[in-house]
């Protein structure tokens, strides 16, 4: 199967590195990010997680690089209001670097992280190996599955969204999973080839890593997106990143959920690189309340 490339490809990607490009606010160590218009009526989660850590990135000593960030999510944010990163260095040791970012919007948090940056060093090595999957060249792409689908969301999977993601588990956009599971596994990479900036990598990593995490939830219970009956909200967000990576290559997402009680789920998920090395772990907690 010929991976074809998908519809206005280097405009999505495009888009997207313009998200991380961010602006120079009023203050030291202030930056102020936009936002881009997608399915939902507020701003993406997983955009404010990257903008945080490259607002992050951008003060912390050269060769030092992101390996772990943990994010509340607080309030809605709002898609025509800019989002004002505000920076504070709490510390830079030897081989570690940490900074608290508050995204604001009209002056109150909408999320608040705290991330680590180290000088790479020498140490033990190991990792859980890759699960056995479906390649993604033999997988469609969601242009494939909804490019002729007339429908706001269709639209938006097949020609808007920057990530090319191809489901190895069934896709539960329009329908449930049957039968039900708590596992999802999925490749994604970026639309177009990025830049060479490692922090643009990460950063990418950091908003992939919100795409459908919450998904076992849904999987396991047997609902849709379309017809969750569900008010989902994310609440917190922990990722640490193990090894390099670029996000303009194969990542397969292997996510599943442990628990869900009292209207919270908690899904992990860890990402591989195409050649099988494990390069990133994440968790999420979301609100799952019927509507």
């Amino acid at each position: 199967m010929t991976i074809a490339p998908l519809p206005r490809a280097a405009e999505r990607t495009a888009r997207l590195v313009d998200l991380l490009s961010l602006e120079p606010g009023e203050g030291d160590d202030v930056f102020v990010a936009h936002s881009t218009r997608h399915l939902a009526s507020r701003v993406f989660g997983g955009q404010v997680l990257a903008q945080a850590l490259v607002a992050a990135g951008r003060t912390i000593p050269a060769g030092r690089r992101p390996h772990s960030l943990h994010a509340y999510f607080l309030r809605p944010g709002d898609l025509d209001e800019p989002i004002v990163l505000a920076v504070d260095r709490l510390r830079d040791g030897r081989s570690f670097s940490a900074r608290r970012v508050q995204a604001l919007q009209s002056g109150v948090p909408i999320l608040s992280m705290i991330a680590s940056f180290e000088a790479p060093g020498d140490g033990p090595d190991h990792a859980d190996p890759m699960p056995e999957v479906t390649p993604p060249a033999d997988l469609p792409s969601q242009a494939d599955v909804w490019g002729d689908v007339d429908h706001p969301a269709a639209r938006y999977w097949a020609h808007e969204q920057p990530l090319d993601l191809r489901f190895v588990t069934p896709s539960i956009f329009a329908e449930p999973q049957d039968p039900p599971s708590a596992r999802m596994r999925a490749w994604w990479r970026t639309a177009a080839p990025l830049p060479d900036d490692p922090l643009v990598h990460a950063a990418v990593l950091v908003y992939a890593s919100d795409y459908s995490i919450l998904e076992p939830v849904l999987r396991r219970h047997g609902r849709s997106w379309l017809n969750s009956g569900l008010q989902m909200a994310s609440i917190d967000h922990a990722l640490w990143f193990h090894r390099p990576v670029r996000a303009d290559d194969w990542v397969l997402v292997d996510a599943t959920s442990p628990s869900a009680s009292s209207s919270r789920g908690l899904c992990a998920a860890r990402m591989f690189a195409a050649d099988g090395r494990l390069v990133v772990s994440v968790a999420q907690e979301g609100l799952f309340r019927p509507r």
